[in-house]
């Protein structure tokens, strides 16, 4: 049976619009909104000032005070992506205000219709998700400069100074990254459909390309992120109701639903552009962690989660080189999958590095200020145990190599 019976040519073609994928930016908000009509101030100067709202425990007392406001005069995508931005801020401020021997357990009304009428309207969950405090969170400090860390600014943060700032900015960068490699899996997976050879090594170089910039990049947190402000202050903040031991029962969002909700903090699982790059590349990971791994789609934006759908089902990328025998295209897929077996191996460091060692110096010392967020050191922000999923999806991304086939 030839290439071309095996892999039809078909006239879909993939676009890069169709999804509200930038070109320059990838997955990242171009141009964030930076305020809301007036009628908002009161979700504005709440999420603007967090961190000392927290540290004095007033938060939730202004919370519990704060009127019902209506979403109806967000207008655009923009505005509807900050107000998710500062309403999820908020919550998670509310709800880990004390820390996490006293999580709020129910989301009073004033927070929660708003948020849930928001999040509607994006389809997006009422939860801080990745798509809100990476790919959103941003601002250039001088608009005539480059898009660098040293011009670059947060909209809201939580408590853990700029080490906080450090860890959104540096994943923000990680993404500004990936926009070149998803660039290339469109053209590779339209140049499958046309058995266009030329095009398909192009692309691949693209995405290894991608790959080896993010693991640089990725590289900065070691100095932007202090391993003890992280553990020990910021990390409680990402966390969800799901799978959570310090919220097992979940989270009541009063005058929406009777029943507690089971939602998850913020993960770099709920990155489109590294899932992008499995569906490329066809990575098969095992039962649990595919399972994980879809869940976290739908933390996604619904265009940017339909584009992981679109690419995992087109025709399977491995199987055509392996059907082509070109020993040229076979290492180009293998330097890909190579790239992102590194990416998640350094991910793997940096998990032992921010949450692992800490961890262990916070238990020994009997720190209670230290280990803020040892509940979670055995159970990761998104719900999963963070060194066996990472293990796992690397060890996966590794059999994918067809040089050990």
């Amino acid at each position: 049976m030839g290439d071309g019976e095996r892999f039809p040519r078909s006239a879909l073609q993939i676009d890069l619009d169709c999804f509200f994928v930038s070109e320059e930016f990838g997955f990242i908000l171009e141009q964030p909104a930076t305020d809301l009509p007036d009628y908002y101030r009161v979700w504005m100067g709440l999420a603007s000032n967090l961190t000392p709202l927290i540290q004095t425990h007033q938060l939730r007392d202004l919370v519990n005070e704060m009127p019902v406001l209506s979403p109806h005069h967000l207008k655009g995508h923009r505005e509807l992506r900050l107000a998710h931005l500062a309403l999820g801020f908020i919550t998670m401020g509310y709800v880990w205000q004390e820390g996490q021997h006293l999580p709020a357990q129910t989301l009073p009304k004033s927070l929660a219709l708003p948020y849930w009428l928001v999040s509607k309207r994006l389809g997006l969950p009422p939860i801080l998700t990745y798509a809100d405090s990476v790919l959103g969170n941003w601002r250039l400090k001088d608009p005539t400069g480059d898009m660098e860390i040293g011009n670059l600014e947060t909209l809201f943060s939580f408590p853990g100074g700029e080490s906080c700032k450090g860890f959104f900015l540096v994943s923000l960068l990680v993404e500004r990254a990936a926009s070149s490699g998803i660039q290339g899996a469109f053209s590779v997976m339209n140049a499958v459909v046309t058995c266009d050879i030329i095009s398909i090594q192009k692309g691949l170089y693209k995405v290894g390309q991608s790959l080896r910039k993010m693991k640089e990049i990725f590289e900065l947190m070691h100095r932007h992120v202090d391993p003890t402000a992280f553990h020990g202050t910021l990390r409680i903040f990402f966390s969800g109701w799901r799978d959570n031991p310090m919220l097992p029962e979940g989270l009541l969002y009063e005058g929406i639903v009777e029943e507690p909700m089971m939602l998850s903090g913020g993960s770099a699982a709920q990155s489109s552009s590294i899932q992008c790059f499995d569906a490329l590349l066809g990575i098969c990971h095992d039962d649990h962690a595919a399972s994980f791994l879809k869940r976290m789609r739908e933390y996604m934006l619904p265009s940017h989660r339909q584009l992981i759908e679109t690419l995992s089902g087109c025709p399977p990328l491995r199987d055509f080189i392996l059907s082509c025998s070109s020993p040229s295209l076979c290492i180009n897929y293998d330097s890909c999958v190579s790239a992102l077996v590194n990416l998640r191996s350094y991910h793997l460091s940096a998990v032992t590095r921010y949450i692992t060692v800490p961890g262990h110096r916070a238990r020994a010392m009997r720190c209670p200020l230290n280990g803020v967020g040892s509940a979670l050191d055995e159970t990761g922000t998104g719900g999963s145990s963070p060194l066996p999923f990472l293990k796992s999806i690397r060890d996966a991304t590794q059999r994918a190599l067809i040089s050990q086939t």
